[in-house]
C-alpha cells in the first residue's frame, strides 16, 4: 500500500480523533531511520523535478501544487525547509496567504489564488492556502453560513479545472496534538532565535482548537475529492512529516510519467555546428 492509499482521507464524515497524530503510516523504524530514509529518497525526488521543469520548458503543460495546511507550530516551515528544500529553488513558487489587502476583499476570494497558481513545469507551494477562506474565516465568523458554504463548491470547482489543465495537486494537513502544540509554542520561549515566532495572539488562537478542528473536518469532508484529495499526515513527529510529504510528492511525480523530452533537432549535426564554431 502507498503512502498515498495510507494517508488519503477516505469519503464520508471526518473526525480528526481517528488520525493519530504521533503515528507513523507506512514507516516502521525510528527518526535515525526515518532521516536516513529522506536522504535516500532526496536523488530521485529532485531527478524527477528536474524531467517536470524540462516537460515544461519544451512546452508540456503538467505542473504539480502542493497545499499545506496546519494549526501553528504543526510545521508549514519545516516542511519547506526539509522536503520542498530537495527541489531545485528555480524551479518553484511558494505563496503564503496573509490576511486579505482592501483590494483582495474587492474581489471573490478565489481571484488573488488563481494568480499564484504554477505555471507548466513548475511546483508550486501554497504555505496557508484558499483553505484559510474556510477555516479562519468559519471560525472568526469572516463570511456569513452562506458564503462559507459556497466556498467549498468554489474550491472543488477551482481545484478540478487546475487538474483537468495539467496541475497535480498535493493537499496536506499536518495533524499535530493540542498537547504537541503547547510544547512547541513554550519551547519557541524558551529560545531567543525562536521568541520572534512567538506571538501572544498564538494563546487567543489555541482557545479556539476545537473549532479549528470542526472547520479542519468539514473542509477535509467537502474538499476531498477524486481528482484533488486531502492527505492527513501525522506531524508530531517532525522527522515523519517531512519523510511523508516528500513521499507523496514523489508519488505524485512518478503518476506523470515523465521523461527527457526528445530533442527537436539533429544532435548529431548541432554536435559538428557547434565544433566548428
Amino acid at each position: 500500500m502507498t503512502i498515498s492509499d495510507l494517508l488519503k482521507v477516505k469519503p464520508g464524515a471526518v473526525d480528526l480523533a481517528d488520525y493519530d497524530p504521533e503515528g507513523t503510516p507506512g514507516f516502521d523504524g525510528d527518526k535515525a531511520a526515518g532521516e536516513a530514509a529522506l536522504e535516500e529518497l532526496a536523488p530521485r525526488l529532485a531527478d524527477l523535478q528536474e524531467k517536470l521543469f524540462a516537460h515544461g520548458y519544451t512546452d508540456g503543460r503538467k505542473s504539480l501544487l502542493l497545499v499545506i495546511q496546519g494549526m501553528d507550530t504543526s510545521g508549514k516551515g519545516g516542511t519547506l525547509k526539509h522536503a520542498v528544500g530537495i527541489f531545485d529553488p528555480g524551479g518553484i513558487r511558494i505563496k503564503s496567504f496573509k490576511k486579505p489587502t482592501r483590494e483582495e476583499l474587492a474581489h471573490d476570494f478565489l481571484w488573488r489564488v488563481e494568480k499564484e497558481v504554477p505555471a507548466h513545469g513548475y511546483v508550486g507551494i501554497f504555505d496557508r492556502s484558499h483553505y484559510e477562506d474556510v477555516l479562519v474565516a468559519r471560525v472568526h465568523e469572516l463570511a456569513n453560513a452562506g458564503e462559507i458554504e459556497r466556498r467549498y463548491g468554489a474550491i472543488n470547482d477551482f481545484e478540478r479545472r487546475l487538474v483537468d489543465e495539467g496541475t497535480t495537486i498535493v493537499k496536506c494537513m499536518l495533524h499535530i496534538s493540542r498537547e504537541e502544540q503547547r510544547e512547541r509554542l513554550l519551547a519557541r520561549l524558551d529560545d531567543e532565535t525562536k521568541q520572534w515566532k512567538y506571538k501572544p495572539g498564538d494563546v487567543d488562537e489555541r482557545k479556539l482548537w476545537d473549532k479549528y478542528q470542526e472547520a479542519y473536518q468539514i473542509a477535509l469532508e467537502r474538499c476531498s475529492t477524486e481528482v484533488a484529495p486531502w492527505y492527513v499526515v501525522p506531524a508530531n513527529k517532525k522527522w515523519y512529516r517531512t519523510w511523508a510529504i516528500a513521499s507523496l510528492l514523489t508519488e505524485a511525480l512518478e503518476a506523470m510519467e515523465l521523461d527527457w523530452p526528445a530533442p527537436s533537432y539533429d544532435v548529431n549535426l548541432e554536435k559538428d555546428r557547434v565544433a566548428a564554431s
